[in-house]
């Protein structure tokens, strides 16, 4: 198959420069396979399997699963990072230059499973996250704009559910029970009345047995068609996928429409909108399972209180069909490729410092089943073992049912001379300290406590590591030999250097030998959650998280944390889901300051939420914004189309 791929002539072959070009230089010189060939070509699909959107971007039926569904999975492959500078260190560029290395040079089966970006970072500070250098997903300028419209998607289905809660608030607080009622199950001209498949839910939620519409009691009446929300207690967000510091608070229905119009009471309220890839649907979409997992993920969704404390989902508003309708298409994951012709899914993109921080279950499963036993699926976790890590063990393999052969642990020698806690801080657009840029050993040995403790996170979960140093052209034999020694000596599998920004896979081929060393090596462990979910409560899983991962002593809450807590622990469905910690990526404690890997530290949970549909309960160690903002100057100021070829070329993007 590797063959029958490279046959087409003078498709993804790199012909490398020095200096690197631009990123988006190097993505647009490469000749591509059309997607359709290489999905073909690599595992057999049918034309019926797989929906192209234009030449290099698709979308993959669910339905090869079931085709599948009985076939051996590959290795399966978790790619995190150590405790990142604010410049990240290259997991991205990592886990496609493994790919390639794995895909292109060793002749095996791979596929890349990475997040969507949000184009909220992508035009501002951050910019694109398809890898960089001769390591990309392409193309590059698709991957981070539009895609296939998966967040666009998101968007409708989140904003649509929102308009949906303030529209019931509005109509309740200006209609009697009687007019909501002849509304939402209007009399025929026979005086027959029939419920729409939507309520079904609500009317089992209150007891209601009876779904003859015609037979209700006034008093079943009054609960089914009055929601009774209390505004106070809504916390399901507009969303938008922009960086706009100006909607983290706004004022809605400040408009002479939405007045009641007996009393003059105004029926608006204080707002906020979140940036797309943080709504709970992006979760949701990102943890179910099929379709009907979907259906009944979204159904639990909580956006608000009734004034009687009860919580209203999507179900009690009878929106959950038309939200998955909106979302069926977005189920299905983007096939795209590495500059090397390697197949990669797209799919979702929650963020790891406020959501789980991992792209979709569904990728993943397609992806084990289309490279069988001996293949190998790459899927990267947002930031640190510590985050996107974590959660993977603890909240996506709790759902997927899925166990990782390895993880690959990225680090470089500049973020161990951060964490020597000597050395300058990083900063974005300034240039690096000279000590970044010059042998220090002995800043790399001290920084590297940082790394160990995500050797340790890793491995406490039973599961082998291999070190992947992503070598920059600073970095010095020494230092990186220094990091490979020190690496092996805290329990790694392996630890190697790997160069596939210039290079590509052939500068990570000891990367790839080295993580096919691990998924075949017998192993001496049994996978394990850190926790269990099920039996243990709300404050013991959040003070496993703090003493086993961040190397803290406790943690403290407070007043309005532990009430909140409190009510999880009272709710036993609620209590048995697994905890998504909110945090800073900056550092292993809660405090961005702490670098290094600091001991005997407490943590203050500040609040903690439930996201009843994605399946987790947040707890908050900081305040993150949920919508993030823009620099002076943003991304957007390079970005722009040349038009002096015949075909439009984007440039700028980063």
């Amino acid at each position: 198959r590797l063959l029958a791929r490279q046959a087409i002539a003078g498709l993804n072959k790199l012909e490398l420069k020095r200096p690197v070009p631009p990123d988006v230089e190097i993505s647009q010189s490469v000749k591509l396979t059309p997607i359709r060939a290489l999905f073909a070509n690599a595992f057999g699909l049918s034309d019926a399997e797989l929906f192209p959107h234009g030449l290099f971007k698709g979308k993959l039926s669910l339905s090869v699963y079931d085709r599948l569904k009985d076939r051996q999975d590959g290795h399966y492959v978790v790619v995190c990072g150590i405790t990142p500078t604010p410049l990240g260190e290259g997991k991205s560029t990592t886990t496609i230059g493994l790919s390639q290395a794995l895909g292109a040079h060793l002749g095996q089966q791979v596929v890349t499973c990475i997040r969507q970006p949000s184009m909220g970072p992508t035009f501002g500070i951050k910019g694109g996250a398809a890898g960089g250098g001769y390591a990309q997903c392409a193309p590059m300028e698709e991957f981070n704009l539009h895609m296939t419209g998966d967040i666009h998607a998101i968007t409708a289905a989140n904003n649509l559910f929102a308009a949906a809660i303030d529209t019931r608030y509005f109509h309740e607080q200006t209609a009697s029970v009687k007019f909501l009622w002849d509304k939402l199950c209007p009399a025929d001209s026979a005086g027959k009345r029939v419920f729409e498949a939507s309520m079904l839910p609500r009317l089992r939620k209150l007891g209601i047995d009876n779904s003859d519409a015609n037979a209700l009691t006034l008093d079943e009446i009054e609960r089914f068609a009055k929601l009774d929300i209390d505004p106070d207690t809504i916390t399901w967000k507009r969303v938008t996928d922009t960086n706009d510091r100006y909607l983290r608070q706004v004022e809605i229905g400040t408009s002479a429409s939405e007045v009641h119009k007996k009393t003059g009471e105004s029926l608006g309220r204080t707002a906020g909108f979140a940036i797309t890839v943080a709504s709970e649907i992006m979760a949701v979409l990102a943890l179910a399972t099929d379709l009907a997992d979907l259906r009944l993920r979204l159904g639990r969704m909580i956006a608000c209180f009734s004034r009687a404390g009860e919580p209203l989902t999507a179900d009690d508003f009878g929106i959950t069909g038309a939200l998955t309708v909106l979302l069926m298409d977005a189920l299905m994951p983007t096939t795209m490729q590495t500059l090397e012709g390697t197949p990669a899914l797209v799919h979702c993109g929650p963020f790891a410092n406020i959501a789980h921080g991992n792209s979709s279950i569904v990728a993943d499963r397609l992806a084990l089943k289309l490279v069988g036993p001996g293949g190998y699926v790459l899927t990267e976790a947002g930031f640190g073992s510590d985050m996107g890590g974590e959660k993977f063990f603890n909240i996506k393999c709790f759902y997927s049912g899925l166990r990782p052969s390895c993880a690959v642990l990225v680090c470089t020698v500049r973020a161990l001379k951060l964490h020597s806690c000597e050395a300058p801080g990083v900063v974005p657009g300034a240039a690096l300290a000279e000590v970044y840029r010059v042998e220090a050993l002995d800043l790399v040995r001290k920084g590297a406590a940082n790394m160990l403790a995500h050797i340790s996170n890793v491995k406490k979960h039973g599961v082998k590591v291999v070190v992947a140093i992503n070598r920059f052209h600073t970095d010095t034999d020494a230092e990186v030999e220094l990091v490979a020694h020190l690496a092996k000596q805290g329990g790694a599998f392996d630890a190697v250097t790997a160069e596939h920004f210039a290079q590509g896979g052939a500068g990570a081929l000891a990367l790839g030998q080295a993580v096919m060393a691990a998924c075949k090596a017998p192993s001496t462990d049994r996978f394990r959650h850190l926790y269990d979910a099920k039996t243990q409560g709300v404050k013991e899983k959040i003070e496993t998280v703090v003493r086993e991962v961040y190397g803290g002593a406790g943690a403290v809450y407070t007043e309005g944390a532990e009430s909140r807590i409190a009510k999880y622990e009272a709710d036993p469905s609620l209590r048995a889901l697994p905890i998504c910690m909110s945090k800073t990526q900056y550092s292993l404690s809660d405090d961005a300051k702490k670098l290094g890997a600091p001991s005997g530290f407490t943590v203050t949970v500040k609040d903690a939420y439930v996201s009843a549909g994605a399946g987790f309960i947040v707890v908050s160690l900081g305040a993150i914004s949920f919508i993030p903002g823009l620099p002076i100057k943003p991304a957007y100021y390079k970005i722009d189309l040349d038009l002096s070829s015949a075909t439009p070329r984007v440039v700028g993007l980063s």
